[in-house]
């Protein structure tokens, strides 16, 4: 049972377009659904590189 809640519902095809692009740009192979055959150091990775991407986004919008 997943205890991730989806705080903002119409955000979830955009994140899950977003993880597809990282994945992609890591050369990890993501198919719709389940991914449970990934390993931990390539779920990792694209999880870490999606937080980075986001900080520098936001670093970039934010009002001086």
């Amino acid at each position: 049972m997943s205890r991730n809640k989806v705080m903002v519902p119409e955000s979830k095809q955009s994140m899950d377009s977003f993880k597809t692009e990282v994945a992609n740009s890591l050369n990890v192979n993501l198919k719709q659904g389940y991914n449970g055959d990934i390993t931990s150091r390539e779920a990792g990775s694209i999880g870490g590189e999606m937080v980075k991407r986001m900080i520098a986004y936001a670093e970039q919008n934010m009002p001086k």
